[in-house]
């Protein structure tokens, strides 16, 4: 066939919606999973972008500040033991009633939050923040890549294709990088033929790439990943479901994510955003807009965990948000986009029942320019003790990852088992 490997590749994928895979500097594989390798579990973690913004105050309510409730008139949560009451953690600080089905991570000291924790950054943009976040730089606009792709180059090899794995169309900004990142389609385009299963299709690129050069061997490897996963993820779903996907696509995505890890060891980092969560209009409390985001987030974290099993044991999620919300409710019965936010830590090395950081308080003359929750404690600092611990990684190696970053610590120190 007469034609660039490369244009013809990039050409088809675009005309038919395939997902293509960078595969270093060396070409690309339309893939989608691999047999992990056997023996001793290797660490895992998982990382749920809120984006939007998500308001950490109702999410993990100071009720224990007057402020809190003077603040808030319309939207606070009621206090524990009320009617649709915070679900209390620690006297001080109450967990959504939405999200009611973490309790018993939180009890079984598996869940923990890292309260007044964000990016030090002051921007109030949406786009600003979320790049800041995933590239892992706050404040710099230049760097190329994101910390979780710089977080899969430095884990040991060999790598695999699917050894991170991204859910959703586009490859996010937080998993660009040199180092190669399977794509899995969301909700109800998770087991959608690929362009590439057509027969026609798949017979000319089976020609194309019938070489022995590094792009046809890894397209061909790609290919024969994605039909083994695609035959897991359809045979399971169909016994769960008789056929009919769930409605809300994060359950289905949680549940779908603990079949991922469970039947390929090889799968070590995932990435999952979740949107809906910018309430500037009528927010509501114990319900309303905001209690519909979360219900749906905590039940595909409750099903998630249980449906990792034993891997739970090796897993940590991280659940983060480019930045909180404004202290005070506004005139719409909503919050305006804020500061400091509430980080979430779980799993089965982290240890839990505990809200995290140096809290500073609601009282006017502590809120950050005295709108928000100020961040005393920075993200990258949480997320690299997370590492350190978790992955065994190097100073070295966290440089890599998180340049220029603030010391680890910062009152996290033990938010990870040795």
């Amino acid at each position: 066939m007469a034609i660039d490997r490369r244009r013809f590749l990039q050409t088809a994928g675009s005309a038919a919606g395939l997902s293509l895979l960078p595969i270093g500097r060396s070409g690309f594989a339309a893939s989608l999973g691999a047999q992990g390798p056997s023996g001793a579990p290797a660490p895992r973690l998982v990382v749920i972008f809120l984006r939007g913004a998500v308001d950490g105050l109702n999410v993990v309510a100071p009720y224990g500040e007057r402020a809190y409730y003077d603040y808030r008139p319309t939207i606070a949560v009621p206090k524990p033991g009320t009617e649709d009451g915070l679900v209390d953690l620690d006297g001080h600080f109450g967990l959504h009633p939405a999200l009611s089905p973490l309790t018993p991570l939180w009890q079984a000291k598996s869940l923990a939050f890292v309260h007044a924790s964000g990016s030090p950054d002051p921007t109030r943009s949406h786009f600003d923040a979320q790049f800041y976040m995933e590239s892992g730089t706050p404040g710099i606009k230049t760097t190329p890549d994101g910390w979780m792709n710089r977080l899969l180059a430095s884990l040991p090899g060999p790598h695999r294709p699917t050894e991170g794995v991204s859910f959703g169309a586009t490859t996010p900004r937080i998993f660009t990088g040199a180092a190669a990142v399977a794509s899995v389609p969301q909700g109800r385009n998770a087991t959608r033929p690929e362009a590439t299963d057509r027969p026609l299709v798949s017979s000319a690129f089976a020609r194309l790439y019938d070489g022995n050069d590094a792009m046809s061997r890894a397209y061909r490897e790609g290919q024969a990943a994605r039909g083994k996963l695609m035959t897991d993820l359809a045979a399971d779903m169909t016994q769960a479901d008789n056929g009919a996907p769930l409605p809300d696509s994060f359950v289905t995505d949680s549940a779908r994510l603990a079949q991922l890890f469970t039947k390929d060891a090889g799968v070590r980092l995932a990435f999952i955003a979740f949107g809906g969560v910018d309430t500037h209009v009528e927010q509501g409390g114990a319900r309303g807009r905001l209690a519909s985001r979360l219900a749906p987030l905590g039940q595909g974290l409750a099903n998630l965990a249980a449906g990792l099993g034993p891997a739970w044991r090796d897993t940590i999620v991280l659940v983060i948000s480019e930045f909180g919300r404004t202290a005070r409710e506004n005139g719409n019965a909503g919050t305006d986009h804020g500061h400091g936010n509430a980080l979430w830590v779980m799993g089965g090395p982290v240890a839990g029942g505990k809200v995290y950081g140096a809290w500073p308080g609601l009282e006017s003359q502590a809120l950050y320019q005295n709108r928000d929750l100020a961040v005393t404690t920075d993200f990258r600092s949480i997320v690299a003790t997370v590492l350190e611990r978790h992955f065994r990684l190097s100073d070295t190696a966290l440089e890599r990852i998180f340049p220029a970053a603030p010391a680890r610590g910062q009152g996290v120190d033990s938010l990870v088992r040795a």
